[in-house]
Protein backbone atom coordinates (compact mmCIF):
# COMPACT_ATOMS: atom_id res chain seq x y z
CA UNK A 1 0.00 0.00 0.00
CA UNK A 2 1.52 3.33 -1.03
CA UNK A 3 2.42 5.88 1.61
CA UNK A 4 0.13 8.93 1.73
CA UNK A 5 1.42 11.96 -0.17
CA UNK A 6 2.53 13.96 2.84
CA UNK A 7 5.64 16.03 3.33
CA UNK A 8 7.80 15.42 6.38
CA UNK A 9 7.57 17.84 9.27
CA UNK A 10 9.58 21.06 8.85
CA UNK A 11 11.64 20.31 11.95
CA UNK A 12 12.02 16.54 11.59
CA UNK A 13 15.47 15.00 11.97
CA UNK A 14 17.56 14.34 8.88
CA UNK A 15 16.66 10.66 8.45
CA UNK A 16 12.95 11.34 8.84
CA UNK A 17 13.12 14.12 6.27
CA UNK A 18 15.11 12.07 3.73
CA UNK A 19 12.88 9.01 3.99
CA UNK A 20 9.77 11.21 4.16
CA UNK A 21 10.59 13.07 0.95
CA UNK A 22 11.46 9.82 -0.81
CA UNK A 23 8.25 8.15 0.35
CA UNK A 24 6.22 11.14 -0.83
CA UNK A 25 7.77 10.95 -4.30
CA UNK A 26 7.17 7.20 -4.39
CA UNK A 27 3.53 7.85 -3.57
CA UNK A 28 3.28 10.35 -6.40
CA UNK A 29 4.51 7.61 -8.77
CA UNK A 30 1.66 5.38 -7.56
CA UNK A 31 -0.88 8.22 -7.66
CA UNK A 32 -0.02 9.20 -11.24
CA UNK A 33 -0.99 5.66 -12.30
CA UNK A 34 -4.38 5.50 -10.57
CA UNK A 35 -7.30 5.10 -12.91
CA UNK A 36 -5.18 4.85 -16.04
CA UNK A 37 -6.47 2.47 -18.69
CA UNK A 38 -4.24 -0.59 -19.14
CA UNK A 39 -3.80 0.11 -22.85
CA UNK A 40 -2.66 3.67 -22.08
CA UNK A 41 -0.17 2.44 -19.47
CA UNK A 42 1.71 0.63 -22.24
CA UNK A 43 1.30 3.28 -24.95
CA UNK A 44 4.25 5.44 -25.96
CA UNK A 45 3.34 9.06 -26.70
CA UNK A 46 6.79 10.50 -27.35
CA UNK A 47 8.05 9.49 -30.81
CA UNK A 48 11.71 9.79 -29.84
CA UNK A 49 11.25 7.74 -26.64
CA UNK A 50 9.30 4.57 -27.50
CA UNK A 51 10.17 2.88 -24.20
CA UNK A 52 8.98 5.80 -22.09
CA UNK A 53 5.56 4.51 -21.17
CA UNK A 54 3.89 4.70 -17.79
CA UNK A 55 4.46 0.95 -17.39
CA UNK A 56 8.08 1.31 -18.49
CA UNK A 57 8.74 4.08 -15.98
CA UNK A 58 7.21 2.10 -13.12
CA UNK A 59 9.36 -0.89 -14.08
CA UNK A 60 12.43 1.36 -14.22
CA UNK A 61 11.69 2.78 -10.77
CA UNK A 62 11.41 -0.71 -9.29
CA UNK A 63 14.82 -1.65 -10.66
CA UNK A 64 16.41 1.65 -9.62
CA UNK A 65 15.34 0.94 -6.03
CA UNK A 66 16.85 -2.54 -6.29
CA UNK A 67 20.06 -1.20 -7.85
CA UNK A 68 20.85 1.40 -5.23
CA UNK A 69 19.73 -0.22 -2.00
CA UNK A 70 20.37 -3.90 -2.69
CA UNK A 71 23.18 -3.97 -5.26
CA UNK A 72 25.19 -0.81 -4.52
CA UNK A 73 24.67 -0.53 -0.77
CA UNK A 74 24.51 -4.21 0.24
CA UNK A 75 26.40 -5.80 -2.68
CA UNK A 76 23.62 -8.29 -3.32
CA UNK A 77 23.63 -10.06 -6.71
CA UNK A 78 22.81 -7.85 -9.68
CA UNK A 79 21.95 -10.59 -12.17
CA UNK A 80 18.18 -10.31 -11.63
CA UNK A 81 18.25 -6.58 -12.40
CA UNK A 82 17.97 -5.82 -16.13
CA UNK A 83 19.93 -2.57 -15.64
CA UNK A 84 23.08 -4.67 -15.32
CA UNK A 85 22.57 -6.59 -18.56
CA UNK A 86 23.75 -5.92 -22.09
CA UNK A 87 20.48 -4.47 -23.42
CA UNK A 88 20.16 -0.70 -23.13
CA UNK A 89 17.06 0.42 -21.19
CA UNK A 90 16.07 -3.21 -20.54
CA UNK A 91 14.58 -2.14 -17.20
CA UNK A 92 11.98 -0.06 -19.08
CA UNK A 93 10.93 -2.92 -21.35
CA UNK A 94 7.80 -4.57 -20.01
CA UNK A 95 7.00 -8.16 -20.91
CA UNK A 96 3.78 -8.69 -22.86
CA UNK A 97 0.92 -9.44 -20.51
CA UNK A 98 2.47 -7.66 -17.53
CA UNK A 99 -0.18 -5.37 -16.10
CA UNK A 100 0.32 -1.95 -14.59
CA UNK A 101 -1.17 -3.28 -11.35
CA UNK A 102 1.50 -5.99 -11.23
CA UNK A 103 4.27 -3.47 -11.89
CA UNK A 104 2.94 -1.14 -9.18
CA UNK A 105 2.79 -4.02 -6.71
CA UNK A 106 6.37 -5.03 -7.53
CA UNK A 107 7.46 -1.39 -7.13
CA UNK A 108 5.67 -1.12 -3.79
CA UNK A 109 7.27 -4.39 -2.61
CA UNK A 110 10.70 -3.16 -3.68
CA UNK A 111 10.18 0.14 -1.86
CA UNK A 112 9.31 -1.80 1.30
CA UNK A 113 12.56 -3.78 0.98
CA UNK A 114 14.45 -0.52 0.45
CA UNK A 115 12.88 1.00 3.56
CA UNK A 116 13.87 -2.05 5.62
CA UNK A 117 17.45 -1.63 4.40
CA UNK A 118 17.39 2.11 5.15
CA UNK A 119 16.10 1.49 8.67
CA UNK A 120 18.88 -1.01 9.37
CA UNK A 121 21.76 1.30 8.38
CA UNK A 122 23.35 4.57 9.40
CA UNK A 123 23.18 7.46 6.96
CA UNK A 124 26.99 7.38 7.03
CA UNK A 125 27.22 3.71 6.03
CA UNK A 126 28.78 3.29 2.62
CA UNK A 127 28.07 0.83 -0.14
CA UNK A 128 29.79 -2.53 -0.28
CA UNK A 129 29.78 -2.98 -4.06
CA UNK A 130 33.31 -2.67 -5.41
CA UNK A 131 32.40 -3.27 -9.06
CA UNK A 132 31.14 0.30 -9.55
CA UNK A 133 32.44 3.65 -8.35
CA UNK A 134 28.92 4.47 -7.13
CA UNK A 135 29.11 1.38 -4.92
CA UNK A 136 31.03 3.47 -2.38
CA UNK A 137 28.26 6.05 -1.93
CA UNK A 138 26.92 6.69 1.56
CA UNK A 139 23.33 5.85 2.39
CA UNK A 140 22.76 9.61 2.76
CA UNK A 141 23.98 10.16 -0.83
CA UNK A 142 21.84 7.27 -2.09
CA UNK A 143 18.74 8.70 -0.41
CA UNK A 144 19.35 12.14 -1.92
CA UNK A 145 19.91 10.57 -5.32
CA UNK A 146 16.75 8.48 -5.02
CA UNK A 147 14.70 11.56 -4.11
CA UNK A 148 16.07 13.25 -7.25
CA UNK A 149 15.56 10.18 -9.45
CA UNK A 150 12.04 9.49 -8.21
CA UNK A 151 10.95 13.13 -8.43
CA UNK A 152 12.33 13.44 -11.97
CA UNK A 153 10.38 10.41 -13.12
CA UNK A 154 7.26 11.54 -11.27
CA UNK A 155 7.50 14.64 -13.47
CA UNK A 156 7.76 12.43 -16.54
CA UNK A 157 4.65 10.58 -15.40
CA UNK A 158 2.93 13.93 -14.96
CA UNK A 159 3.54 14.80 -18.61
CA UNK A 160 2.76 11.30 -19.91
CA UNK A 161 -0.50 11.18 -18.01
CA UNK A 162 -1.62 14.52 -19.39
CA UNK A 163 -0.75 13.42 -22.94
CA UNK A 164 -2.50 10.07 -22.51
CA UNK A 165 -5.82 11.09 -21.00
CA UNK A 166 -5.67 14.74 -19.97
CA UNK A 167 -5.36 13.93 -16.25
CA UNK A 168 -3.36 16.56 -14.38
CA UNK A 169 -2.52 17.35 -10.78
CA UNK A 170 0.39 18.06 -8.55
CA UNK A 171 1.08 16.61 -5.14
Amino acid sequence: MPTPRTRPAYTADERTQLVGWLDMQRSIIQWKCQGLAEEDAHRAVLPSSPLMTVAGLVSHMRWVEHCWFEVMLLDRPSEVNPQFGDIEDADMQVAEGTTLAQLLEEYDDQCAISNEIIAAHSLDDTGRNTDYKAGSASLRWILLHMIEETARHAGHLDALRELLDGETGYY
